[in-house]
């Protein structure tokens, strides 16, 4: 079978929804559900300083009202997340990502700059083109 070599970039989450450091879980739970999304950029500025999964913001919900008045998202989120350029080989990245066990890459583009996110979501919809021999490029729906 011959490789495919397809950058990453092709089948990215272009522009997704992120989130501020200063977020509390309520107001990220909020902004998952009303994307339909399962992981969140934490941004400063225009720099990705963490990622926040749907698991973290559920993990808090046990917590009493006013204890989870005092989380915000600078205080779950995962800080220094895996980024990788958007022109890196889709199949290192889902490689890299099935190693791990992690569900979404940040993916990064010109200055080091957010140009998107990889979720294994993406990676199974890349797939199904990529099997199909589809030819002409996937966009994410939401």
């Amino acid at each position: 079978m011959q490789a495919i070599n397809v950058p990453v970039d092709e089948f990215i989450t272009p522009d997704p929804v992120t989130a501020s450091e200063d977020m509390d879980t309520d107001e990220l739970r909020e902004l998952m559900q009303r994307h339909d999304i399962r992981h969140l950029p934490v941004m400063r500025g225009d720099a990705v300083v963490g990622l926040i999964s749907d698991r973290d913001v559920r993990l808090v919900s046990g917590l009493t009202v006013a204890e989870k008045l005092q989380v915000r998202a600078g205080d779950i989120m995962r800080t220094e997340p895996l980024s990788v350029p958007a022109t890196t080989p889709l199949a290192e990245v889902a490689e890299i990502m099935a190693r791990q066990k992690i569900g979404s890459v940040i993916v990064t583009g010109a200055e080091g700059r957010l140009a998107g996110i990889f979720t294994a979501t993406d990676a199974l919809n890349a797939l199904v083109e990529i099997a199909r021999g589809s030819g002409t490029r996937w966009t994410h729906a939401g």
